[in-house]
């Protein structure tokens, strides 16, 4: 019982604190420069989802205001998709790696919700590995320091096409 209590008291402070420092509209300042770190939850589709059941990443994404509420990203990284067990074998698909580099563009259409897409490349890190281009929808919620994002983002390239649906979390800050 004490333990329960404790997790409850924590998840209260946790969300106290994170409303209490994101009372902000979220806005873009014209040519100010942001940093994002950020971490990711990624469900494989589509031909990853055969050899994966969950991946992991963590980004970094540059954002440059165009305007009020524009903005341009660069953004990179690491995921990691995990393999699942081949069949009943106790054998698992190797893991596969995959270092991102997206420019995209971030939209805010409301009070701290925006619209974003990027496109770029995904370089696998496993041995002969290929380089996929990259094309990702997403929308998410931004403050002044927070920035939590869902997506599609689809690799494609080598008759080898997959997805993942990811959300991110990030921890921003202005330079």
């Amino acid at each position: 019982m004490k333990k329960m209590t404790k997790i409850i008291a924590a998840a209260f402070t946790a969300a106290a604190l994170f409303i209490g420092t994101n009372v902000n509209a979220q806005t873009t300042p014209k040519s100010a420069w942001r940093l994002g770190i950020g971490v990711e939850g990624l469900a494989p589709v589509g031909n990853l989802h055969n050899a994966s059941n969950f991946g992991l990443g963590g980004t970094a994404r540059l954002q440059y205001g165009l305007g009020s509420n524009v903005a341009l990203t660069l953004t990179s990284g690491y995921y990691n998709f995990f393999g699942k067990e081949i069949g009943n074998t106790s054998v698992n698909y190797p893991d596969l790696g995959i270092v991102p580099v997206k420019a995209g563009i971030k939209a805010f259409v409301s009070n701290n919700i925006y619209v974003g897409a990027e496109i770029g490349a995904g370089f696998e890190t496993r041995d002969n590995g290929n380089t996929k281009l990259i094309a990702s929808p997403g929308i998410g919620w931004a403050s002044n320091s927070w920035d939590i994002g869902a997506r599609y983002e689809n690799f494609s390239g080598q008759n080898n096409n997959y997805g993942t649906i990811g959300l991110r979390v990030a921890y921003g800050f202005a330079l």
